[in-house]
């Protein structure tokens, strides 16, 4: 009924058992793979938590460090000038101020008139000194009367002691008297040249050939000594006088007979030589520069007393000089310093000595090197020994940085 070759079901029975050798083999190997796993995801986390650590370290190191930007250093000097302010002055000026005291009766030339030596310049009535002169001629009539009679009574006198009608001492009494006289004479003569001479003052006079600067008077204007009141201001502007103050380390460059050029606002594009003609020889103490006198030729007028110029004196170059900007100076003690960047990219200040200031950049003849890293726009907080980063490596920091943090966002 039944065949025998008929396959029969296996009983699997044995093999489901749960405490079965092969059961027990499976779920230990499925344990240590979610043990591993496990432990996979945690080493994951744990490093991928130290990487983001070590990065935000990097990152916020990199924004706490200061930045600097460097300076670009050019070695040699800019060119061969040096241009400093000068003032132009006149080659002579007078204040003229009257002599005698009295009333302006007249005057004779207002500002920017052209006069010549011994021209009138105003009439002073004075009645006090005419009244003095006229007294003092009086004087000396009388006292040439006074002498003339002690003249003639001491040679009566002489005469007579031949005849020993008079003494020897009466004689002498009488030429000692007409002495007197005389000598009353002498100085009422000098009084009265004295008054003399100061009604010549009553003509105000132009003590050289000048224009009028200014004129602080007018008719009726009381003057005098008793009354110091400036008639007028006299210049003499054919040739002017140049003055610059030369700083310290520049002045053994300034000559006597070194040529210039001047140049000043109302004529630009225009030129004006100038020569030295002296120089202090001494530094002033508050400003450490040197007086230099020049003088221009002023034929034409072009050029006015009090006006302010630009003087250009041409000098040799020096190659040895090191230009930094302006920008990387840092003033500290009152004095010039610089801060450098050795290799540890940590500050040190340097002290400069400055050549020449060029405006936008200065000469320095000590205090650096061209190969040195000058620090641009210094910071005022910047400390000896701090640790700074130069801004470009600042830059790539900081975008690193932010990309990452970006990332973690997302």
């Amino acid at each position: 009924m039944g065949n025998k070759d008929e396959a029969t079901p296996p009983d699997l029975s044995a093999e489901v058992t749960p405490n079965s050798p092969k059961t027990r083999r499976s779920n230990r190997g499925r344990f240590f793979a979610a043990a591993m796993l496990a432990a996979g995801l945690a080493a994951f986390g744990i490093v991928s938590r130290w990487l983001e650590h070590n990065r935000l370290a990097r990152w916020t190191e990199a924004q706490a460090t200061a930045s600097v930007e460097l300076a670009t250093l050019e070695m040699g000097s800019a060119d061969n000038g040096l241009t400093l302010p000068g003032e132009i002055k006149a080659l002579n000026e007078a204040q003229i101020r009257a002599r005698v005291n009295g009333y302006i009766k007249e005057w004779k030339y207002d500002i920017g008139a052209r006069v010549k030596a011994g021209d009138t310049l105003a009439i002073i009535d004075a009645p006090e000194l005419e009244e003095q002169y006229q007294e003092a001629k009086g004087q000396l009539e009388k006292a040439e009367a006074h002498a003339q009679l002690a003249r003639l009574t001491s040679r009566r006198w002489a005469a007579l002691r031949s005849s020993t009608v008079v003494s020897q001492q009466s004689v002498d009494e009488k030429s000692g008297e007409a002495n007197a006289k005389n000598a009353e004479v002498a100085v009422a003569r000098g009084n009265l040249n004295r008054l003399q001479a100061l009604k010549a003052f009553t003509e105000v006079t132009a003590p050289f050939a000048g224009v009028v600067t200014a004129r602080r008077i007018d008719i009726g204007v009381l003057v005098g000594p008793s009354h110091p009141v400036e008639l007028f201001d006299i210049a003499d502007i054919h040739q002017l006088r140049v003055y610059v103050r030369v700083p310290q380390s520049l002045a053994p460059q300034i000559k006597q007979g070194m040529k210039a050029a001047l140049s000043l606002p109302q004529y630009p594009g225009r030129t004006f030589d100038a020569k030295v003609i002296a120089t202090s020889d001494a530094i002033e103490a508050s400003s450490r520069t040197l007086l230099v006198q020049l003088l221009v030729s002023n034929e034409n007028g072009a050029l006015l007393p009090g006006s302010f110029a630009e003087v250009r004196f041409e000098l040799p170059k020096k190659p040895n000089v090191v230009r930094i900007p302006a920008t990387a100076l840092l003033f500290r003690d009152n004095l010039i310093h610089v801060a450098v960047l050795g290799a540890d990219q940590r500050v040190a200040f340097r002290r400069l000595t400055i050549d020449r200031d060029l405006g936008s950049e200065v000469e320095v003849s000590a205090g650096v090197q061209v190969s040195d890293r000058v620090v641009n726009f210094p910071s005022e907080t910047l400390q000896e020994g701090q640790a700074v980063i130069v801004s470009s490596q600042a830059g790539a920091d900081r975008i690193d940085g932010q990309r990452r943090g970006g990332d973690n966002k997302q």
